[in-house]
C-alpha cells in the first residue's frame, strides 16, 4: 500500500508541475526517486519455533525368529474378525438373562482356540496314561519289555528306516527347542528394556506435554516483542517520520541550494577581485601622481637649457616637450554602479539565507515529535489494549488439561519406579523356568542323539542280539532315557503351552492385531467403552473428538491446533485480526496535524535585489578602464632621451652638452622605473580587470538560473509541502501496521502448522505397540509354539525311540535266522574233445 500510495502521490504532484520547466522536472524526479526507493525499516524477525527433542522408544529389543509362522498359526486358529459388538455387549451388559446367550457368542467366536484346548487337554490326559500302561505292560514282559528279538532278512532294512526317522524327528524337536531358548533369550532381553523404553516413553510424552505450553508462551512473547517494536518505533517518530518528511524536501532544495551557494561564493569572489582592483587602481594613482611630477621636473630643466642662448639647434626640439606631458589620471567610475549592486547583494547575506533553510529543515523531526506527541499517545494505549488481548488468548487455551494429564504421568512415572523391581523378580522367575523347560527338551534331544551316536557306533552287523557291545547297549538305553523323559515332563509342559497360548494367542487376536488394523482405535473410541472419555467436550468443542482423529492426525504429525480441531473454541483469525486497531491508529494520524514551518528561501526584496544585480552585470563595461591602463602602458621617454644624446652632441658650450645628457639620463631613469614600478602593476590590473570580467559573464547566467530554481523550488514547497508529510506520515503509518501484519501471519501459520506437532506422541503410540506385540508378545507366542512343536514331536519321537532300542539293546534270548539257503556246487558240462 505504501508504494501505491507515494506514485500516487508523485502523479499528483507532477500534474502541479506540469507549468514550472525544467527545473520542476527534475525536482519532481527526485521526489518520485524517494518515494519509489523508501522502504520499512527492517522489523524484529520472530524467532523460530524450537521443537522438542525426543528419545527413540523402541529400544534394541529382538523378537522370535518363528513370528511369522505364529501368525499365521494364530490367524488360522482365529479367523473371525475383531469382536468389537461382542466386547461392547460384555462390558455394557447389566442384564443377568442376556449372559447364557453373550457366553455362547463368546464361545463361539473363540472355537478355535477351544478347539486346540480340547487337543491340548487330551494330551495332557492321554500322554501319562499311555506311558502309564506302557511302562505297566513291558513291566509285565509285553510291548517290547520281553528282551528277544526275532532275526529276519529285513530285519537292518527296519533298523536303517527307524533310525533315519527318528533323526529327522531329533532334528525338528531341536529346531523348536532352538526357537525355545531364541525366544525365551528375546523374551528377556525386551522385557529388561520395558523400564528403560517405558521410561522413556513417559519423557516424551512429559516434553510433549511441557513444550505445548511453552511454544505458545513463545508466540504470545513474540508478539509482545512486536507491540514493544512499534511502541518504541512511536516514541521515535520524530527522528524516523521526520526523517522522511525531510529526505524530499532535501532532494527538492538540494539543487537550489547548491545555485545559491555557487552564487553566494561568486559573489564573493567577484567582490574580492574588486576590492582587488579598486586598491591596484589606487596605488597605480600614487605611483602615477609621482610620475607626473619627476617628469614635469625634468621637462622644466630641459625648457630651461633650451632656453639657453649657447644652446645651438635647441628650438627644434621644443616640440618633443610634448610627449612629456603626461595623462596620469585613471578613473573607474563605470563599475561604480556595478559596486554598488554587489554591495546590496553581499548585505544580503545569501549564506545566512542558507542556514536558515537549513535550520528549518532540521528542525522538521521535532516538529513531527511536537505535533504527534498526543497521536502517540492514544496509539500506545490502543497497543496495551492490544497487548491484554493477546494475553487473554494464552488464557482461553484449555491447557490445563495438558497439566492435569502431565500431573497423572508423573504419578504413573512414580508407580512404575515403585513396581519395577517387583517385575524384575518375577522376569528372573519366568526365565529361570522357561530355561528349565528348554533345558529338559534339550535334554531328550540329547538321550535321542547319544542313542543315534552310540547305537550304530557300537553295532556289529553280523553279532547276535545277545552279543551285543555295551556301546549299542547304551545307545539303546539312551532311547529309552528319552522315551521317559518325553512320557514323564511332556504333559506338565503341555499345561504350560495352553496356558501361554491363551495369553499370547488371545492378545495378538484381541490387541495386536486390531491395534495394527486400527480397528482397537475404532473400539476405543466406541461410546461407553471407557466412561468418561469425552475429549471433545472436556475441550469445548461442538462435537466429540475420538481417539482415532487424534491419533491419524498425529499419524501425520499434524499441530495441535488442527489436531484438537481447536478452531471451534477459539477464533484465531478475529484474535489475530490488528485491522480495529490499526484504524483506529489511522483516524488517529489522520486527524493529527504536522505542521512545517514556512521555508521561504528569498524574499521579494532579496529577488529584486538580484534581478537588478541580474541587470547591472549585463551592463557592466571595462573597456574605460582598459582604455586607461592601456594608454598608460603606451608611455615611452626614451625616445625623448634619445633626442637629448643627439642634441647635446652638436653642442660646443661644455655646460649646455653636459645639461643635456643629465636631462637624458634622468628619462631613461625614470623610464627604468616606469617599466620597473608601473608596468607590473598595469599587468595585475589588467589580470584582475579579464577574471572580473569571466567572473561576471558567469555570475549573469548564475543569477538566471538562482532565480529560476528558487522560484521553482518555493512554488513547490508551498503547493506540496502539506502532500509530503500526509504521504510520509500515511507510509510510516502503513510501516507499522506492516509490522503487526507480518507478526499476525506469523502466528496465525506457527499456531496452525507448528505449534504441538504430535507426530511423536503417534510415534510413541507406534513404539508401544512394536515394544508389546512384536517384542514381548511375539516372543512369548514364540516360545510357547516352539515349546508345543516339540511335544507334538515327542509322539513320534517315542515310538521310534522305543522300536528303535530293541535294535541296539542287548537281548537275553538268541533267535537263530533258518531262511539261510545252503547250495552245492555243480560240474558244468564240457564239451567233447576235438
Amino acid at each position: 500500500m505504501s508504494r501505491t500510495g507515494m506514485s500516487l502521490c508523485a502523479t499528483m504532484v507532477g500534474r502541479s508541475w506540469q507549468g514550472y520547466g525544467l527545473g520542476g522536472l527534475l525536482l519532481l524526479s527526485l521526489l518520485q526517486s524517494a518515494s519509489t526507493n523508501a522502504a520499512c525499516p527492517p522489523a524484529v524477525v520472530p524467532q523460530n519455533l524450537s521443537q522438542p527433542h525426543y528419545q527413540n522408544t523402541t529400544g534394541d529389543g529382538v523378537a522370535g525368529f518363528v513370528t511369522a509362522f505364529v501368525q499365521s498359526f494364530l490367524n488360522t486358529v482365529q479367523p473371525n474378525p475383531f469382536p468389537q459388538d461382542l466386547i461392547v455387549k460384555l462390558i455394557q451388559n447389566v442384564n443377568p438373562q442376556q449372559n447364557q446367550a453373550l457366553i455362547k457368542e463368546a464361545l463361539v467366536y473363540q472355537v478355535g482356540f477351544l478347539v486346540c484346548l480340547v487337543i491340548g487337554i487330551l494330551y495332557i490326559v492321554l500322554m501319562p496314561l499311555v506311558g502309564f500302561f506302557l511302562a505297566c505292560c513291558r513291566c509285565c514282559g509285553n510291548c517290547g519289555g520281553k528282551m528277544y528279538q526275532k532275526q529276519t532278512s529285513s530285519v537292518h532294512c527296519r533298523r536303517r528306516t527307524l533310525y533315519w526317522s527318528l533323526f529327522l524327528t531329533t532334528i525338528v524337536i531341536l529346531i523348536g527347542n532352538i526357537c525355545m531358548f531364541q525366544s525365551n533369550k528375546a523374551l528377556n532381553e525386551n522385557i529388561d528394556q520395558g523400564p528403560l523404553n517405558l521410561n522413556r516413553t513417559i519423557n516424551n510424552i512429559r516434553t510433549f506435554l511441557s513444550s505445548v505450553p511453552q511454544q505458545f508462551n513463545h508466540v504470545v512473547d513474540e508478539s509482545y516483542r512486536t507491540i514493544q517494536e512499534v511502541e518504541g518505533n512511536l516514541d521515535d517518530i520524530g527522528p524516523q517520520l521526520g526523517a522522511e518528511i525531510q529526505r524530499p524536501l532535501e532532494e527538492a532544495l538540494v539543487l537550489t541550494l547548491t545555485s545559491v551557494t555557487t552564487l553566494n561564493n561568486d559573489t564573493t569572489v567577484t567582490s574580492n577581485q574588486l576590492n582587488n582592483l579598486n586598491s591596484s587602481l589606487s596605488r597605480l594613482q600614487s605611483s602615477l601622481n609621482l610620475l607626473q611630477a619627476n617628469v614635469t621636473a625634468i621637462r622644466n630643466r630641459i625648457n630651461q637649457t633650451l632656453s639657453n642662448a649657447n644652446c645651438i639647434d635647441c628650438d627644434g626640439l621644443r616640440p618633443e616637450l610634448q610627449n612629456l606631458i603626461l595623462d596620469t589620471s585613471i578613473s573607474s567610475a563605470g563599475l561604480n554602479e556595478f559596486q554598488n549592486e554587489l554591495d546590496d547583494i553581499i548585505r544580503t547575506n545569501l549564506t545566512s539565507k542558507i542556514n536558515e533553510v537549513k535550520d528549518d529543515l532540521n528542525s522538521i523531526p521535532q516538529t513531527v515529535t511536537n505535533d504527534t506527541r498526543d497521536v502517540v499517545q492514544n496509539s500506545k494505549k490502543l497497543l496495551e489494549d492490544l497487548r491484554t488481548e493477546i494475553s487473554q488468548f494464552e488464557k482461553d487455551l484449555p491447557l490445563s488439561t495438558l497439566n492435569d494429564t502431565l500431573r497423572t504421568l508423573e504419578q504413573v512415572h512414580k508407580d512404575i519406579l515403585t513396581f519395577t523391581p517387583e517385575v524384575e523378580k518375577v522376569e528372573n522367575i519366568r526365565w529361570t523356568i522357561f530355561l528349565i523347560v528348554s533345558c529338559v527338551v534339550l535334554l531328550v534331544v540329547l538321550c535321542n542323539l547319544l542313542g543315534l551316536v552310540l547305537g550304530p557306533l557300537g553295532l556289529r552287523p553280523n553279532s547276535q542280539p545277545t552279543d551285543r557291545s555295551c556301546t549299542a547297549d547304551c545307545g539303546g538305553t539312551f532311547f529309552m532315557m528319552g522315551a521317559g523323559f518325553s512320557f514323564l515332563f511332556s504333559w506338565l509342559f503341555m499345561i504350560i503351552v495352553l496356558l501361554l497360548f491363551l495369553l499370547g494367542g488371545n492378545v495378538y487376536t484381541l490387541i495386536c492385531e486390531p491395534w495394527k488394523t486400527g480397528e482397537l482405535l475404532q473400539f476405543i473410541d466406541t461410546p461407553g467403552v471407557i466412561p468418561g472419555l469425552e475429549i471433545g467436550p472436556s475441550l469445548g468443542l461442538k462435537d466429540n473428538l475420538t481417539i482415532s482423529e487424534i491419533y491419524n492426525g498425529c499419524k501425520e504429525d499434524k499441530s495441535l491446533w488442527t489436531t484438537l480441531r481447536l478452531y471451534e473454541v477459539i477464533d484465531l483469525d478475529e484474535l489475530l485480526n490488528v485491522t480495529k486497531y490499526s484504524e483506529e491508529i489511522e483516524r488517529n494520524f489522520e486527524n493529527s496535524n504536522i505542521s512545517l514551518s514556512n521555508i521561504t528561501l528569498l524574499g521579494p526584496e532579496d529577488k529584486r535585489r538580484l534581478q537588478s544585480f541580474s541587470d547591472t552585470t549585463k551592463d557592466v563595461d571595462f573597456n574605460d578602464v582598459t582604455q586607461q591602463v592601456s594608454n598608460l602602458s603606451s608611455i615611452n621617454l626614451t625616445t625623448t632621451a634619445d633626442k637629448l644624446d643627439q642634441l647635446a652632441q652638436l653642442q660646443t658650450n661644455g655646460h649646455v652638452q653636459e645639461a643635456l645628457r643629465k636631462e637624458a639620463r634622468d628619462l631613461r631613469k625614470i623610464q627604468s622605473e616606469i617599466e620597473a614600478t608601473i608596468d607590473p602593476q598595469l599587468e595585475v590590473i589588467t589580470s584582475t580587470i579579464a577574471g572580473l570580467r569571466a567572473t561576471v559573464e558567469k555570475m549573469n547566467n548564475t543569477v538566471g538560473e538562482v532565480l529560476n530554481r528558487v522560484g521553482a523550488t518555493q512554488d513547490f514547497l508551498d503547493a506540496n509541502s502539506t502532500l509530503i508529510v500526509k504521504t510520509e506520515s500515511r507510509r510510516y503509518l502503513d510501516c507499522q501496521t506492516g509490522y503487526f501484519t507480518q507478526y499476525a501471519d506469523w502466528a496465525n501459520l506457527t499456531i496452525t502448522e507448528q505449534v504441538g506437532h504430535c507426530g511423536p506422541m503417534a510415534g510413541t503410540v507406534d513404539s508401544a505397540a512394536v515394544i508389546l506385540c512384536s517384542q514381548m508378545v511375539d516372543s512369548l507366542n514364540a516360545f510357547w509354539f516352539g515349546l508345543g512343536w516339540c511335544l507334538i514331536f515327542f509322539i513320534p519321537s517315542i515310538i521310534f525311540s522305543i522300536k528303535l532300542a530293541k535294535y541296539y539293546r542287548k537281548m537275553k534270548y538268541a533267535d537263530i535266522c533258518d531262511d539261510v539257503m545252503y547250495l552245492n556246487h555243480i560240474p558244468r558240462a564240457q564239451p567233447p574233445l576235438k
